[in-house]
Order: C-alpha cells, then sequence, then structure tokens
C-alpha cells in the first residue's frame, strides 16, 4: 500500500514537473486519464505550456485506500494568479494514471471573483480527533445532501452544518464576509452556511449533475466532490424564505463545473473550499465516458 507520505511525495514531484514544465518529470501509466477544464488533454497541453509560477498556498489531502492525492492551491500564469485544483490517482506500481485539473481563470470568466486570497485554513488541515472521524459512507451522503440542499434551493437543508461552517470559492470567502463592498454586491455573504441555504437564495441553481465523489481522506475529514451545477437563466425575480425580493444573477443558460472539498467533523459540514469555473451550458464530462470514445489529443 502507498502511504500518505508517498502520495504527498507524488504530488509534489508532479507539481515540480509542471513548474518546470518538463513532463517527462512524471511516471505517466500506459493509459493515463488527463483533463483540465473538463476537456480531455494529453500530458504536457494546456497549464503545462502556461504556467509561470505556482503560488506557497498548498491545502494537501489523500486518500491511501484508492492511492488518490490532492490539492487546492494557486497557479501563476504570466500576470494572472488562479485558484488551482488537481487530483491524482495512481495505479499499483505508482505511475500517475488520473490528472484532473481544475484552473480558475478570472479573466475568462463571466462571473468573476475579485481580489482572490490564498492562505493556509487550520481547520482544514487539522486531523479530526478519532471520536470526531465520520465514516466514508456518511461523509459521501452529506456532500450529497450539500448539493441537494443547494438544487433549486428553497429553505430545505438535506444535509448538516456546523455553526461555523464557512465556504470559500475561487479563493473568496463567500460567507460570514468581513470584506463590506463585497457583502454590498452580495448580502447573504454576511450569513454562514446554513442561513444562506435556508432563506432560498440559491433557487437559480436548477441541477446538480454528474456528481463524483472522488477522494475520501477519513482521518483529515476530507471529502472532494466534482461535477457540474446548471443554470438554465429563465429564473428571474423571486423571493426569499423571509419575503426579501432578490433578482437571479444568472439569465443566460450556462453551467459551472466545480471541484470541492467538504471538511465534516462528527457529522457536520465544518468548512467548504470550492474552485469552479464557467463552461457551456449541460456540457458532459469525459470522466463520464469511455475513454476511448475521445479522439485527438488521445486517440
Amino acid at each position: 500500500m502507498i502511504s500518505r507520505d508517498e502520495l504527498y511525495d507524488c504530488l509534489r514531484a508532479y507539481l515540480a514537473a509542471l513548474k518546470s514544465r518538463d513532463t517527462a518529470a512524471v511516471r505517466w501509466a500506459e493509459d493515463v486519464r488527463v483533463t483540465e477544464n473538463n476537456v480531455a488533454l494529453a500530458p504536457g497541453d494546456g497549464l503545462w505550456g502556461t504556467i509561470s509560477g505556482l503560488g506557497a498556498y498548498q491545502l494537501l489531502f489523500a486518500d491511501v485506500s484508492t492511492r488518490q492525492v490532492g490539492l487546492f492551491g494557486c497557479v501563476e500564469e504570466t500576470v494572472e494568479t488562479s485558484a488551482f485544483t488537481v487530483r491524482l490517482a495512481l495505479d499499483e506500481s505508482g505511475a500517475v494514471c488520473e490528472a484532473e485539473t481544475l484552473v480558475a481563470r478570472q479573466s475568462d470568466e463571466g462571473i468573476r471573483f475579485d481580489n482572490p486570497r490564498f492562505y493556509d485554513k487550520p481547520v482544514m488541515n487539522a486531523f479530526v480527533a478519532a471520536a470526531d472521524r465520520t465514516r466514508r459512507e456518511e461523509m459521501w451522503r452529506l456532500a450529497n445532501g450539500y448539493f441537494d440542499t443547494m438544487q433549486k434551493n428553497d429553505g430545505t437543508l438535506h444535509t448538516r452544518f456546523h455553526p461555523e461552517c464557512d465556504r470559500v470559492e475561487n479563493g473568496v470567502q463567500t460567507t460570514r464576509t468581513d470584506n463590506a463592498e463585497f457583502a454590498a454586491k452580495v448580502p447573504v455573504a454576511k450569513l454562514g452556511c446554513q442561513a444562506q441555504f435556508e432563506l432560498g437564495n440559491y433557487r437559480y441553481d436548477d441541477e446538480l449533475r454528474a456528481r463524483r465523489m472522488t477522494l475520501v481522506d477519513e482521518p483529515r475529514g476530507l471529502i472532494l466532490a466534482s461535477g457540474f451545477i446548471d443554470h438554465a437563466g429563465r429564473l428571474g425575480e423571486y423571493e426569499l424564505t423571509d419575503g426579501t425580493p432578490v433578482v437571479s444573477p444568472v439569465r443566460r443558460p450556462h453551467s459551472f463545473y466545480f471541484m470541492e472539498l467538504f471538511k465534516i467533523e462528527a457529522g457536520l459540514i465544518r468548512q467548504v473550499e470550492a474552485n469552479f469555473i464557467t463552461v457551456p451550458y449541460r456540457m458532459p464530462s469525459p470522466w463520464d465516458r469511455p475513454w476511448d470514445s475521445w479522439t485527438g489529443a488521445l486517440s
């Protein structure tokens, strides 16, 4: 079995190779699967040709039982620093057989998250006390319930939140914010995770689709999920559960492709970190299709 430290070493070696744009420094499996921003690519394409540096922020996590390792961090491409997520899977020999990457390039986004901050989060990094650890199956249920709560959000909760639950999206804290400018644009950002959902603020999220719970780090209480948030764009004005009238920020069809990390302690969602990008409406995932059906870079 490959240990946590060995998985971390593999990820650090992968990042060093990425930073130096040296794909030959990675031991790839013969049938490796690679995606960047939900598009199937050949090893060495995409970010490998444009990276100019890696930021200091690195939140690492690992699933020893499935030989997977992941990272939330930031990456530099010339003049822009972007939120960055990567998930690697190793085969039995220790070669990289899967590499899933998301780079949230704000200059390409229709909905921007201005002034991101990339910093260590003690809650996310901590190991969970044995008495407060949650079984893998229950972690999956709680994360999936979070998405059920978000889908056509009407104020009904399908998961359980810690009273101090916070969420960071693309490097911006979107709950309990002390950023007055951001709170003026997004008033619910002053509230915690549960209060936001109880208000039914995210009713414009029509479907949480193609959900994948890919990596579970039980000792750390972390579970990584991927999928899509579909927005039909048909909803205009609506009321929150307290009667407040609001206008949907989404008025055209599009989807978000996300990679989202949940911290779970004692059966409660304690913290959330998500990176996501805008993609075409109802875009499919290459991870949900037979890999040999993809041509071009993978042929």
